[in-house]
């Protein structure tokens, strides 16, 4: 797995959402990643360093003069040491002041020092959100590189529904391996994958289908990204969620599938077809 021996630094900061953070760093080590925690001091009246710690082995990086080792600067090594640095969650401050060149604390520090990817997961109120500031900065930074991961719509804490959730850990998970990958012997390569049982409707009510589940296309589908491609993935109806950073194409039809394969032929690589395609249909449909 991609993640496997990969160094990434979590950059915590202080919203409410900071607990998600210790579900992230625990998914990491369990794919065989080293994970070095930096807490923002906000971050800290949220959650504690002591989950961070537990779960990954490692120290908690709190402080901007903190010395890893006798000599060592901890922005500075972890900087060095990163192959991909991910602010989950980044709130609108730290947005603000990465995206304006900061490094009042030590994560806008290590943002600064290091040359690795950068993954920024945004959470905060809806009005934040919208706010055409905030979205000045993410547009800066996503114009320097920086790899925008939501926010997801929902509820929030304040009671209201909108966008401003961090976005569920597997999802984050998918960007950080995207990310490794992005560079992967697929690069440049652009792979079609169909995936799931296709569905032939006897009457509005009814429909001829098979057992498929679509997770094997749905596998192939992010070991191909996983390994830089560019993949787009034709799919049945399933209840597995979608891969991110994979352009999905819906299609219920067997007739259906077939013109979304045919229209994306001539632009494609690698063909992998994977999906349950249906043997029979209806002469006529009820």
């Amino acid at each position: 797995m991609i993640l496997r021996g990969a160094h990434i630094v979590l950059g915590v900061t202080g919203g409410i959402a900071s607990y998600k953070a210790i579900d992230l760093s625990s998914k990491l080590v369990q794919s065989g990643a080293t994970v070095d925690v930096i807490m923002t001091e906000a971050a800290t009246r949220f959650v504690t360093p002591l989950p961070f710690q537990t779960i990954t082995g490692r120290p908690v990086s709190l402080d901007m003069f903190q010395l890893l080792r006798d000599t060592e600067m901890a922005h500075i090594s972890l900087a060095a040491r990163a192959d991909v640095l991910v602010v989950a969650p980044a709130t609108a401050n730290t947005i603000a002041k990465l995206a304006h060149g900061l490094a009042d604390n030590l994560l806008c520090s290590t943002v600064l020092a290091t040359t690795a990817p950068l993954v920024i997961a945004p959470a905060m109120d809806a009005d934040m959100w919208a706010n055409p500031i905030t979205q000045a900065n993410v547009e800066a930074l996503r114009q320097r590189g920086a790899i925008m991961v939501g926010p997801d719509s929902g509820r929030l804490a304040s009671g209201r529904v909108g966008a401003g959730r961090l976005v569920p850990t597997e999802v984050l998970l998918g960007a950080l391996r995207q990310t490794l990958g992005r560079n992967g012997p697929l690069a440049g390569i652009r792979v079609l994958v169909t995936a799931g049982g296709t569905q032939e409707p006897l009457d509005p009510v009814r429909h001829l289908t098979n057992r498929s589940s679509g997770r094997m296309g749905y596998a192939l589908a992010e070991a191909a990204r996983d390994a830089g491609a560019a993949v787009t993935l034709v799919s049945a109806p399933t209840a597995l969620p979608p891969v991110y950073g994979v352009a999905q194409v819906a299609a219920r039809t067997a007739g259906e599938m077939h013109a979304a394969v045919l229209q994306r032929l001539a632009e494609t690589d690698v063909l992998i077809v994977a999906a349950a395609v249906a043997d029979d249909r209806p002469a006529n449909k009820a």
